[in-house]
């Protein structure tokens, strides 16, 4: 074993450029490697860290309205959670969560004696919250937390911006909102360190508090309210499954007629809690979740990597085959038997796999914290106190060395002894069919890679460059949060709009790229509420479409005082059999109980359609609806000032005016649409990291094989010369062979490369067409690389002395 040691030792050391680039090469692809299966596994970790997660679902809604299509909502209407409970024992307690966030209070203002803070992510939650999930008490702890009305459990991180690192269980702070101003006692203090969650929230509100909790507190309405997050925990012997095909009776025993009465079809159904960060296609998330597919795109890619870097020694350890063959032959001749032989080559490829894993440690020690702003992740330096951590890279280092020698260490060990020791270095196994092979392998997984860099970021700049029917340039976008702030908007937009920069001001209670969460169910005058199309409904005053150059197409925009009139998009007009041309004068009534009153809008104008929210959906029937007492949470500035810095500074002075205790916080339009496509941006970021990956570590093995031919050919290369061939015949004569290898690459990887990018496009509701360009251009940048990498050894070997090389002959 000592001898087998000392002679891998040598053979490394001897090989330099052979050694420097397998080990550079398997480090590389380890870093890669092992930080995508921590993220991955990171990603999969959520919500793992509750006492009973395997026992907790959440109960979904599959949501038809009259004339819509199906809408998956992680969420339900209230009273089913409790309901369940009672009906069903192997419901061993519920929860609900309400996010203020998608119900009108966006962010809160907390106020502790002279301190003042706006939050983001607050949540009512039941009393059992601490039932059913666990989370660890940094003060105070999980009985009866939430139990009384108007008390709350602050996150660790807003604790210490209100109050320090001082305890504040038993302190009372103010918290503003759209709801209103009230004053509540501090119970807990919480953090995540147990682990994550998709509960995104800074603080959670006893639900019997007022509000949309205390709504929901009383709310007995199994159709419509379908906004709470509901949970349940079963029982361990319960069957989630049978449970779940128990559901259509019980919501039919409940909710039937009302159903019927809104024209509503409804399904409910139970997803395990550990699945909720890892599924996507739900409404109402109260997190953004990670698409599955995209986390096994990674896995594949990292395998790939590290495959690319195995495939380099394989290429290069067999290339260099007759430089071992007389040693195998000498160890034959004196009784060395075939499974020494593999052994002894096995083991030097286990020791370079070793060294890579000694070389990746730092690496990614260095690289962590690039790798986590590129995917948005917080992994962190302790896992190297986890015994998994080490047993993953002991499975990597093992699996590596074993794969990327066990081809040459039976090629080599295949040498006949008496041939070699003659100089005949031929074997039954061909090596150069071998590497070639593998070399189009590594090109073909290079230009899918190329190619899908190329359609993803087509696709953004598409994104970027459609006309989505509102300018979103030049719009500076303000937040009203409080109702005392609400009061002012009116005469801060009378001031704003004496700016001289300023073209235009509106206040709403929306704005693109916003979630549109208030619809409702409209028809025709001479209809009934049976044949309700669904439109959703932002109130707005008359300035709106003027300041975000939306398109009136039919009718007339809002005067000032247009109160029970609306503007229907083309889409919303064409749901009610309309037009442009038809539409505006027409009235269209909501669905509305029995007992009371009717009411009607007059349709004053047809909008031409925008792409209110991401271009993932299609656009969706939208009525902008005059309505000044509840167009109060926003305000839409539409400027022409290229000097932001010093507009922002007279905007905040107008600000400070009207609401000096506010802090003033503000937000671009096209930053804020920009945010519905960070998965996608992320997902070009990561591919873009990891592909240039695969690319630097195919052109080590490229530009190791290539000095092989380079030195292979030297004797060939002298008489060339001294027969007269040019520095460019030569290199060309050393590059050809391996554009060929490309080409066939190229060829191979293009149908692929077609086939996954447009199954990627399908999630797009308007994108792209794949064009052969992309592809002409992956290949040809594919083989641009090739010529790079080759003529750098092509070139120093036409350079060369031919008197050097033939000076033994």
């Amino acid at each position: 074993m000592i001898n087998f040691l000392k002679v891998a030792i040598r053979n490394l050391t001897r090989n330099k450029t052979f050694t420097g680039i397998n080990i550079l090469g398997l480090a590389l692809g380890t870093v890669c490697c092992l930080y995508i299966i921590m993220y991955v596994n990171d990603q999969y970790s959520y919500d793992r860290q509750h006492k009973s997660a395997a026992n907790i679902y959440r109960i979904n809604t599959l949501l038809t309205l009259q004339g819509g299509t199906p809408i998956n909502n992680g969420s339900c209407s209230p009273p089913i959670a409790p309901t369940l409970k009672k009906d069903f024992p192997e419901v061993e307690q519920f929860t609900r969560i309400v996010h203020t966030g998608r119900l009108g209070a966006k962010q809160h203002l907390l106020q502790y004696g002279e301190k003042s803070i706006f939050e983001t992510d607050a949540v009512y939650a039941d009393s059992t919250f601490f039932d059913v999930f666990n989370y660890h008490f940094v003060y105070g702890n999980a009985i009866k937390t939430l139990d009384d009305p108007y008390c709350v459990v602050l996150l660790q991180p807003t604790a210490i911006k209100l109050f320090g690192n001082t305890d504040p269980v038993g302190k009372t702070i103010s918290i503003n909102n759209d709801y209103g101003k009230h004053d509540f006692k501090v119970t807990a203090v919480i953090d995540e360190s147990l682990g994550h969650s998709h509960i995104k929230a800074n603080l959670l509100m006893s639900m019997n508090s007022g509000g949309m909790g205390g709504f929901t507190y009383t709310n007995n309405e199994w159709a419509a309210y379908n906004y709470a997050a509901s949970y349940i925990r079963l029982r361990p012997s319960a069957n989630a499954m049978a449970l779940d095909q128990k559901l259509p009776a019980f919501l039919n025993k409940y909710g039937a007629d009302r159903l019927k009465q809104m024209g509503m079809s409804k399904q409910l159904h139970l997803q395990p809690l550990t699945s909720i960060h890892t599924t996507g296609g739900y409404k109402s998330e109260m997190s953004e979740p990670v698409d599955s597919s995209f986390l096994h795109l990674l896995l594949l890619i990292a395998v790939l990597i590290q495959v690319i870097a195995c495939i380099n020694f394989m290429n290069l350890s067999t290339a260099h085959a007759a430089k071992r063959a007389k040693e195998v032959g000498v160890r034959k001749v004196i009784g060395a038997q075939i499974k020494n032989l593999v052994t002894q080559f096995l083991g030097e490829s286990l020791l370079l796999s070793c060294c890579g894993v000694v070389l990746a440690l730092p690496l990614l020690v260095l690289l962590l914290p690039y790798f986590n702003q590129l995917t948005n992740a917080d992994i962190r330096l302790s896992f190297f106190s986890s015994v998994s951590f080490w047993l993953l890279l002991t499975g990597i280092m093992l699996v590596s060395g074993l794969l990327s020698g066990s081809f040459p260490a039976f090629y080599l060990s295949a040498f006949k002894p008496i041939k070699v020791l003659k100089g005949n270095f031929t074997n039954r196994l061909s090596a150069a069919g071998v590497r070639r092979v593998l070399v189009v392998f590594q090109f073909v997984l290079s230009i899918l890679l190329i190619s899908g860099i190329i359609v993803i970021y087509s696709q953004l700049n598409f994104i970027k460059n459609k006309d989505v029917g509102f300018n979103q340039n030049q719009q500076i976008i303000l937040n009203f949060y409080t109702g005392d702030a609400q009061d002012r908007i009116p005469a801060l937009c009378d001031q704003l709009r004496t700016l001289s920069e300023v073209k235009a001001v509106s206040q709403a209670d929306n704005y693109p790229s916003q979630e549109v969460t208030r619809d409702w169910l409209f028809y025709l005058e001479g209809s009934n509420g049976e044949t309700g199309k669904d439109i959703s409904m932002v109130n707005t005053d008359e300035h709106y479409a003027k300041a975000l150059g939306m398109t009136i197409i039919g009718g007339r925009d809002f005067r000032e005082g247009d109160s029970g009139r609306v503007l229907l998009n083309e889409t919303g007009a064409r749901s009610l059999g309309l037009n442009a041309e038809t539409a505006p004068g027409k009235r269209i009534y909501p669905q509305h109980e029995a007992n009371e009153p009717v009411m009607y809008f007059e349709i004053a104008g047809v909008t031409k359609d925008v792409n209110y929210n991401s271009l993932h959906d299609g656009i969706k029937p939208l009525m902008l609806r005059y309505n000044m007492r509840q167009a109060r949470a926003n305000v839409i500035i539409n400027v022409t000032s290229s000097n932001y810095s010093a507009l922002l500074g007279k905007i905040g002075s107008i600000w400070k005016q009207h609401l000096p205790a506010i802090p003033f916080t503000y937000s671009f339009l096209n930053d804020d649409v920009q945010k519905l496509y960070e998965a996608e941006i992320n997902l070009s970021a990561t591919i873009n990291l990891f592909t240039l990956m695969a690319i630097f570590i195919s052109g080590m093995g490229l530009f190791g094989l290539s000095a092989f031919s380079a030195e292979q050919r030297t004797k060939e290369i002298g008489v060339r010369k001294v027969l007269g061939a040019s520095v460019l015949h030569v290199s060309s004569l050393l590059s050809k062979d391996f554009l060929k290898l490309t080409l066939i690459a190229f060829i191979i990887a293009t149908p692929i490369a077609w086939w996954l990018m447009n199954q990627w496009l399908q999630s797009f509701s308007y994108r792209i067409n794949i064009s052969w360009w992309m592809f002409a251009l992956a290949g040809s940048l594919a083989m641009l690389f090739t010529v790079c990498v080759v003529s750098v050894q092509a070139i120093k070997a036409a350079l060369a002395n031919p008197v050097k090389s033939l000076r033994a002959e």
